[in-house]
């Protein structure tokens, strides 16, 4: 009987389900929807959700709580620095899902999780975009040459002889 056991096995041991939880939230974090199975989907959802939270308020506690489940530190600083802010205003729901089908080797219902209302471009969440400051065009490099009449230095005479068949 599993009276009071909450949560979906996934056919996996605790510590593999932890890792795929992390793994699938590390993904959505950094590409902003994935697509997996409809039971993955529903559990990841309140494990992406609470990380959100934590983003939202951005503490240093809460950096290091998220830190033990979001190991790539590219997308913990997306989530506390693209993601947290993004949902200031939103009390929760940060997440969707969308049932997609099913999936053609083994006919397993396929859902696709995204973040809500957080726009991704090529698969990172944009950041605040400052106009950047004018450059000059740049020179090209003058050749250097040695002035007519003046022998040329050690280096170059030396390189001359060589080419000329002298040591």
């Amino acid at each position: 009987m599993r009276h009071r056991k909450a949560g979906r096995q996934l056919r996996r041991t605790s510590e593999q389900r932890l890792a795929l939880l992390r793994n699938l939230a590390i993904s959505l974090i950094e590409h902003g929807a994935i697509e997996t199975t409809e039971a993955k989907a529903k559990e990841l959802r309140p494990f992406v959700e609470r990380l959100i939270t934590k983003a939202k308020r951005g503490t240093l506690h809460d950096r290091r709580l998220a830190v033990r489940h979001v190991h790539v530190r590219r997308a913990a600083d997306t989530l506390f620095r693209d993601v947290g802010p993004a949902f200031a205003t939103r009390t929760g729901g940060y997440t969707r899902i969308l049932k997609v089908g099913h999936r053609k080797g083994d006919g397993a219902e396929m859902a696709r999780i995204e973040m809500i209302g957080v726009a991704v471009e090529n698969g990172v969440a944009p950041a605040k975009k400052t106009p950047a400051a004018p450059r000059t065009p740049r020179t090209a490099p003058r050749a250097k040459t040695t002035a007519p009449g003046t022998s040329a230095t050690g280096d170059q005479a030396d390189a001359q002889g060589r080419r000329q068949g002298r040591k």
